[in-house]
């Protein structure tokens, strides 16, 4: 595709999509939770906000993540670009009727969730990694300070071409359907200006008995998050960061693989010992629920819950490291089978905070080497910085970065 014609494919796509949202019309509303509909179903924020959805809300039931390599050759093509991905975003937000495409047009809508969209069925979140913050685009300047390619670890065994990106997109649901139904009209308006790099499928379980969800080795997943009232302090970024990056967050996910044949291989009290926690309930070795504080000043020498289990390396609770907790998302994956005939499942770790650094490095840091890297092996991801929200129907993506 020449400069010429992506340029156009991208204005083209971008007006196409801002007619057909204005025929569904727009809701300015402001919101950063989910809510339940009169059928009990979840319906996700409104579009518009000072903040992106998808971060502050519980885990979706499915969800899917996306980089991309942005082939727009210009600064002006990428914020028709980030225009198209709005435009589009918004669209499958709100909801509505498709536009009628006229007689012999490809149709507007690719028709997988029925001829009208549910609104507020999906959360969108839309990230930049490092990469783009190069010569392209005149946007070295403005790299923020805490965004790097991601860095690999001791216990890595990354693939190349399940790294980084350009810009990364999730979309996130209750149903599967209705997230890549929210994938396809993206891609579809988009094909001019970026192209796929990778993309995982991921899903939540439901909590059983309660509580929180289960991962693919059976524990329970991500009960020690920071409470709502701890965001602003170790989520969101501030006014004291550049204007156009407040409101933002800086996301890591990282693709896990799961070796659960071996896994199911080891004893109950092995497998509860490295996680540190009990695996029917959740509760710490030391306590009774899944809510329960771990004591760890009662148990110094780790008698209990050993100082290499991971519940005491991710988060050992002093004064010194509270500042390094992180908003942890994880989702599980299924690939089928690798071309061993080994079951190919595992994690997707998601997980948001003010400095990757400082939050989520430091955290890696300690696990390095912890008993339960035997049976598991990161193999993909990338580090992103989540764009602040979409204020109102004449705002989009990064425009405070691009105009």
């Amino acid at each position: 595709m020449t400069p010429t014609s992506r340029r156009r494919f991208l204005r083209d796509a971008a007006a196409a999509s801002i007619a057909a949202t204005a025929g569904v019309g727009v809701s300015t509303v402001a919101s950063s939770s989910s809510t339940a509909s009169a059928d009990g179903s979840r319906r996700y924020s409104t579009f518009h906000g000072a903040r992106q959805a998808g971060v502050a809300e519980p885990a979706d039931k499915a969800v899917t993540i996306a980089a991309f390599d942005v082939i727009a050759s210009t600064r002006a093509e990428l914020a028709e670009l980030m225009r198209a991905i709005t435009a589009e975003a918004r669209r499958v937000v709100d909801g509505g009727d498709p536009v009628d495409a006229g007689l012999g047009a490809p149709p507007s809508d690719n028709g997988v969730v029925g001829p009208t969209i549910s609104s507020r069925q999906v959360a969108i979140t839309v990230g930049f990694g490092s990469s783009l913050f190069d010569d392209r685009f005149g946007l070295t300047d403005r790299l923020p300070a805490g965004l790097t390619p991601m860095r690999i670890f001791p216990n890595d065994d990354l693939n190349p071409a399940e790294c980084h990106g350009d810009l990364s997109i999730q979309i996130g649901g209750e149903d599967r359907d209705v997230v890549l139904h929210a994938l396809r009209q993206i891609a579809r308006v988009t094909r001019g200006g970026m192209q796929p790099r990778w993309k995982v499928d991921g899903f939540a379980s439901n909590p059983r008995p309660s509580g929180a969800s289960r991962n693919l080795l059976g524990f329970k997943d991500g009960i020690a998050n920071p409470a709502a009232a701890e965001f602003d302090r170790l989520v969101w970024l501030d006014s004291t960061s550049p204007d156009w990056m407040a409101g933002g967050s800086y996301q890591v996910v990282r693709i896990i693989r799961m070796l659960v044949e071996f896994w199911d291989r080891v004893s109950l009290n092995e497998q509860e010992n490295m996680f540190g926690r009990r695996k029917d309930t959740g509760a710490p070795l030391d306590g009774n629920s899944e809510l329960d504080i771990p004591k760890y000043a009662a148990d110094p020498h780790g008698s209990i819950i050993g100082l290499d289990s991971h519940i005491r390396r991710a988060n050992p609770r002093t004064a010194e490291t509270d500042a390094s907790r992180i908003l942890r998302r994880g989702f599980n994956y299924d690939r089928g089978i690798d071309l061993n005939g080994n079951l190919d499942m595992g994690l997707i770790f998601s997980c948001y905070q003010r400095s990757i650094q400082e939050q989520f490095e430091l955290t890696q840091e300690r696990l390095a080497d912890e008993p339960l890297v035997d049976y598991i092996s990161p193999t993909g991801g990338g580090y992103f910085f989540v764009l602040p929200g979409v204020h109102d129907a004449t705002d989009w993506y990064a425009r405070k970065l691009l105009s």
